[in-house]
């Protein structure tokens, strides 16, 4: 069907951030982490346009699906500000709570969940309308997260009700809107 435009978003592999449930840093793969995506190649199809958040795990998780993704900043993840590479439960409860349950929220420096849904609602017109039929995308959990409140038009508030696990894939097409595949 012309005028299709298909996008893949890949998590990245397990960091130790993720492992111990912290806010992540700029932290490379896990031994296992990278284990997991051993075996897991990526076969781009032809004209396929290829990118990665710029953090060392997006890229280093792209090498490993043998994937030659140029570093995107609109795919860089969620910035924690103040609190990269804390422990959630080393933090007062009521702050992490707003985090949590306030998209607005941004007490800790950093972005809050409604700039990154609008970062990420601009970078999606680039790949419903670029020259590239297909578009791979090696980011973080939080991104593709954001990918699916704003293709699904959901409330800001359900982004936390999206578990992205460390190399899980997601697909969606593009004809008039983003829709969501399921395989």
């Amino acid at each position: 069907m012309p005028g299709v435009r298909k996008l893949d978003l890949i998590s990245h592999g397990v960091t130790e951030a993720s492992r111990a449930a912290r806010f992540p840093a700029d932290e490379p793969l896990t031994p296992a982490g990278r284990a997991m995506l051993a075996d897991r190649t990526v076969e781009p199809p032809a004209g396929a346009r290829i990118v990665a958040g710029p953090e060392r795990r997006t890229r280093e998780t792209a090498r490993l699906l043998g994937l030659d993704a140029a570093p995107l900043s609109r795919l860089r993840d969620l910035d924690a500000g103040a609190w990269r590479g804390t422990d959630p439960g080393l933090l007062p409860p009521e702050e992490v709570g707003r985090w949590l349950t306030d998209p607005r929220y941004r007490g800790h420096g950093g972005e809050s969940v409604l700039d990154l849904l609008d970062r990420v609602r601009g970078w999606l017109d680039e790949p419903a309308a670029g020259a590239a039929p297909h578009t791979i995308a090696v980011t973080h959990p939080a991104v593709i997260r954001a990918v699916l409140v704003v293709a699904l038009a959901a409330a800001p508030e359900s982004f936390w009700r999206f578990d992205v696990a460390p190399g899980a894939r997601v697909r969606l097409h593009h004809r008039t809107a983003w829709t969501l595949r399921l395989n």
